[in-house]
C-alpha cells in the first residue's frame, strides 16, 4: 500500500509528458491443451488485460507526474510515452507481468518482468477499495517510469513532445510531413529534422485532428471505467477463490514431481542391484524396485490430485467468464457511431479523421484510403446534431 514516488519539484505543464497505456496483451495460448495446462480461461484473461491497463493508468495519473494519461486500444503517435504490458501469469496468488515503456523517439525507457505474490490478507474486508492485491507491480512500474523521466533534460522532453506531434502529422499527411522527422540509422530512434511554421494551416489541421482523437479516447475511458467497476467484485471473488487453489495446485505438482523422481531412482537402483552375484543384494534390489514403483504410483496419484485443483481453477474462471467478458462497445450518437471491438472502432475512427483532414484542406484522399473510407462510411460517421463530419 506504499504510494508511488512523485516529483520532488514543481514541473512546468509544458514539460509534462502525455502517456498512453495500451490494452495489455492477454497472452492466451492458441492451443486449448496449453490453456488448460496453464489454467487460463481465455475470456477471463482478456478481461484482465483491460482491467490491468485501466488500473495502471489510474495509478500513473494519481501521481501527478505526467500530463494526460489515457488507456488506448493500441500504440498511437497521439501520446508522448507508451506503456505496454503482457500478462505472463495471473491467478489469485501470483502475478507476473512484462512491461515496456517507450517514448515517441523510439527510445526504450525500460523493458522488465515484474512479479509479486499476494498476501492472503489482500482479499480481506478491511482492504480499502482501489487497492489491488498486486499493487506493488503497478507501483514499481510507476517508479521506474519516474526514475527515467527525472534523468531527462528539459530539451530532451521537448524533443519527445515535438517528435510525437511530427510523427502524428506524418501519419495523416505523409507527403507534407515526410521529411520533418526521420529514423536515424539502424537504431530505430526518430529525430526531428525541421519544423513547420506555427501558423502552417496543415499543422493547425493536424492539431485539430489530434484533439478529435483525444476526444474519442477520453470517451473510451468511460467504457474502461464502467467495465472495470462492473468487473471488480466478481474478479476479486475469483482471485480470492483461486488463491488457495493456486497454492495447493503448485504444491501438489511439486510433491508429485519429487515422488516420481524418488521412485525412478529407486527402480534404477534396484535394477542395478539385480545384476549382483549375491542373493541378498538381488533381494534388496527387488525391494527397491517395488518401493520405487510404489513411489511412482504415489507420484501419479499426486499428479491426479493436482489435476483436480486445476479443474477447480478452470471452473472458477468459467463461472466468472459470463459476468466479466468484454462486450461490444456501442457509443451510439453521443459522439461517434462505430461498430465492432474497441480496436476496430479505433481503426474506423482514424480512417474517418483522415478523410475529414483531407476534405477540410481540399485535398484528394489517396486511393487506398479512399477505398477504406467508403467501406467504413455507413458505420463510422461523426454525428453531431445529425450532421455528418460536423466540427
Amino acid at each position: 500500500m506504499t504510494p508511488p514516488q512523485q516529483f520532488d519539484r514543481v514541473v512546468d505543464e509544458a514539460l509534462l509528458l502525455d502517456v498512453g497505456v495500451t490494452v495489455f496483451d492477454a497472452n492466451v495460448p492458441e492451443v486449448f491443451d496449453d490453456q488448460v495446462a496453464q489454467n487460463i480461461t481465455p475470456e477471463v484473461r482478456r478481461a484482465e488485460a483491460n482491467y490491468m491497463a485501466y488500473f495502471a493508468k489510474n495509478l500513473l495519473q494519481s501521481t501527478g507526474n505526467w500530463g494526460a494519461v489515457r488507456v488506448v486500444p493500441r500504440a498511437t503517435h497521439a501520446v508522448d510515452v507508451t506503456l505496454t504490458g503482457t500478462i505472463v501469469h495471473s491467478d489469485g496468488e501470483r502475478m507476473i507481468m512484462y512491461a515496456e515503456a517507450r517514448d515517441a523517439r523510439g527510445t526504450v525507457w525500460f523493458a522488465k518482468t515484474y512479479e509479486a505474490l499476494a498476501s492472503k490478507y489482500a482479499y480481506g474486508d478491511l482492504v480499502p477499495v482501489g487497492i489491488d492485491p498486486f499493487q506493488a507491480i503497478y507501483r514499481n512500474i510507476a517508479d521506474d517510469m519516474l526514475t527515467y523521466r527525472k534523468a531527462l533534460p528539459d530539451a530532451t522532453v521537448q524533443a519527445i513532445r515535438t517528435t510525437a506531434e511530427m510523427k502524428f502529422a506524418r501519419e495523416f499527411s505523409p507527403d507534407a510531413f515526410e521529411d520533418y522527422v526521420v529514423q536515424e540509422g539502424d537504431t530505430g530512434v526518430f529525430a526531428v529534422q525541421r519544423l513547420p511554421a506555427e501558423d502552417d494551416p496543415m499543422l493547425d489541421r493536424v492539431r485539430q485532428v489530434r484533439e478529435r482523437e483525444y476526444l474519442f479516447i477520453d470517451t473510451l475511458d468511460e467504457y474502461f471505467e464502467d467495465f472495470s467497476a462492473r468487473m471488480y467484485p466478481t474478479y476479486q471473488d475469483w482471485r480470492q477463490a483461486t488463491y488457495g487453489e493456486a497454492i495447493a495446485y503448485r504444491e501438489q505438482r511439486e510433491k508429485a514431481k519429487r515422488r516420481a523422481i524418488a521412485g525412478a531412482v529407486g527402480i534404477a537402483a534396484g535394477a542395478a542391484a539385480q545384476m549382483s552375484d549375491t542373493t541378498l543384494t538381488r533381494y534388496g534390489g527387488a525391494v527397491s524396485i517395488i518401493g520405487g514403483a510404489a513411489a511412482v504410483g504415489r507420484g501419479i496419484q499426486a499428479f491426479a490430485d493436482a489435476k483436480v485443483h486445476s479443474d477447480v481453477l478452470q471452473e472458477l474462471g468459467a463461472s466468472a467468464e459470463a459476468e466479466i467478458s468484454p462486450h461490444t462497445i456501442e457509443l451510439e450518437n453521443r459522439t461517434l457511431t462505430l461498430q465492432g471491438t474497441v480496436e476496430d472502432q479505433y481503426e474506423q475512427l482514424r480512417r474517418v479523421l483522415k478523410r475529414i483532414y483531407y476534405e477540410e484542406l481540399g485535398l484528394v484522399l489517396p486511393p487506398e484510403d479512399a477505398a477504406d473510407a467508403d467501406d467504413e462510411r455507413p458505420s463510422a460517421e461523426i454525428l453531431v446534431d445529425g450532421s455528418p463530419y460536423a466540427d
